[in-house]
C-alpha cells in the first residue's frame, strides 16, 4: 500500500495557511539595512564576555539543559519593572509568548482580535491555531478606537503601542479605557517601549485583564539571541507556563539576556542616541522634505515619499523602494493594504547610514521617472 503524501495527511487549515512574511535578511556585505527595526549598534560588551563564559574552555556546559524556568532571569526582569517573579514569564523571543497566548486564550470559538494594520504575525499564530480572528481597522488618523476595542467580543485582543509600523504611541489613559471596559485580556504588546516616553507597566497593578509583552531585540541589540517576556498578574504567567514548551529558552540567550539586563547604563546613552537620530529624522523628512511623516515614538520611521510633481500614493513609494534597494539601501514596504502601501517603514541607523539614506533619495528624485 502506497502512504499518503504528508499535504494529504495534515490538517485541513494548514493547507490554506500564509506564512508569516520576515524582511529580506542579505547575505553579503555593503546594504545600508534599515529593514527590520534592528538596532544599528551592538549590544552591552558584558553580553559577549557572558556568553564566553557560559561555553567555558571546552563547552562542557552545553550538554546541560538550561534552566527550565528561565529562573534568575525572571527574577532580573522582575527586578526591572519592581514586581515580583510570579509576574514574569520568559520566552524564546516575544514570538514565543503570542504564541503561547494563542494556544491559551484563541479556539474556533473563543476569536483573538487586533488593530489593522499592526504586527502582521498576529493573523498568522490565529490561524496556525485554527482560530478565529476578530480585526478592526485604524485610519489615517491613527486614533485608537477606545469604544471598538471595548466592545469587541474577541477573548482576546492584542494591541501594538508603539504602534508597528506607523510607530504611533497610545497613552496610558486611552489604554486604561479599554481596560476597563473591555471583557476580555488585553495585550498590550510593547516591543518598542523603552524608545517611547510611557509605557502601560504602571496599569498592571489595577488591571488583571491585562498582558504586557517586551522584546530584547529592538532596545537591547538582542535580535539574534531571541529572548522576550511577558508581564502579568500570577494568574495569567500561570496559563502561559502550563503551555510553555519545558525548555524553550536556551542557556546562552539566558545568559546574554541577564547580561545585559545588567548593564542599564550602557543601553540608557544607546537608547539616547537612537532616539536623538530617530527625531532628526522625523525633522528631515515631515519639516525638510515635507513628507507626511507620523510622530514615531519607536526606533523606526513611517513616512510618505513624495515625488517632484507632488504625488504620493503606492507607486510613488514602490519607485522609491525599487530604487534604494537598487543602490542596496533596505527599508520596508508594505503595499497589501490601503493605509500602508503609499508609505515606507525605515529603521533608525546610525547617523552615517541615515546620511547615506537621504543621499539617495535625493539621487532618486533627480531621476526622470521620480
Amino acid at each position: 500500500m502506497t502512504p499518503s503524501p504528508p499535504t494529504q495527511l495534515a490538517l485541513p487549515h494548514v493547507a490554506t495557511l500564509h506564512a508569516y512574511t520576515p524582511g529580506l535578511q542579505p547575505a553579503e556585505p555593503g546594504w545600508v539595512k534599515l529593514n527590520t527595526n534592528e538596532c544599528p549598534y551592538p549590544p552591552s560588551p558584558r553580553v559577549a564576555a557572558a556568553l564566553r563564559a557560559e561555553i567555558g574552555a571546552d563547552g562542557a556546559a552545553l550538554r546541560l539543559y538550561p534552566n527550565p524556568q528561565s529562573g534568575p532571569l525572571r527574577a532580573a526582569v522582575a527586578k526591572l519593572h519592581g514586581l515580583g517573579e510570579a509576574n514574569v514569564c520568559i520566552g524564546n523571543g516575544s514570538d514565543d509568548i503570542l504564541n503561547l497566548l494563542i494556544r491559551v486564550f484563541c479556539a474556533g470559538d473563543a476569536a483573538a482580535g487586533f488593530m489593522v494594520p499592526s504586527y502582521s504575525l498576529y493573523p498568522v499564530l490565529v490561524g496556525i491555531q485554527a482560530g478565529r480572528s476578530a480585526p478592526i481597522a485604524f485610519d489615517r488618523s491613527m486614533r485608537l478606537p477606545v469604544g471598538k476595542i471595548a466592545a469587541s467580543t474577541a477573548r482576546i485582543f492584542f494591541l501594538t503601542s508603539p504602534n508597528a509600523p506607523t510607530g504611533i504611541g497610545f497613552p496610558n489613559a486611552e489604554i486604561e479605557r479599554v481596560l476597563a471596559d473591555y471583557r476580555g485580556l488585553l495585550v498590550v504588546d510593547e516591543a518598542y517601549a523603552p524608545f517611547a516616553g510611557e509605557n502601560a507597566v504602571p496599569l498592571l497593578a489595577r488591571y488583571p485583564n491585562l498582558v504586557i509583552v517586551r522584546t530584547l531585540s529592538k532596545a537591547y541589540s538582542l535580535a539574534g539571541i531571541r529572548v522576550g517576556y511577558a508581564l502579568a498578574q500570577p494568574e495569567a504567567i500561570g496559563l502561559l507556563d502550563r503551555v510553555r514548551d519545558s525548555y524553550n529558552v536556551n542557556r546562552l540567550s539566558q545568559a546574554a539576556a541577564l547580561a545585559a539586563l545588567g548593564d542599564p547604563a550602557y543601553y540608557d546613552a544607546m537608547l539616547a542616541k537612537v532616539k536623538a537620530t530617530r527625531d532628526a529624522s522625523l525633522a528631515e523628512f515631515a519639516e525638510k522634505r515635507g513628507w507626511f511623516t507620523y510622530p514615531s515614538q519607536a526606533n523606526f520611521i513611517f513616512t510618505e515619499p513624495k515625488n517632484t510633481r507632488g504625488e504620493t500614493g503606492p507607486a510613488v513609494a514602490q519607485s522609491a523602494y525599487d530604487f534604494l534597494c537598487r543602490r542596496k539601501v533596505l527599508v520596508r514596504h508594505f503595499p497589501s493594504h490601503a493605509l500602508t502601501a503609499p508609505f515606507l517603514r525605515i529603521s533608525v541607523g546610525t547617523d552615517r547610514e541615515m546620511q547615506v539614506l537621504n543621499d539617495t533619495l535625493d539621487a532618486w528624485l533627480k531621476t526622470p521617472h521620480a
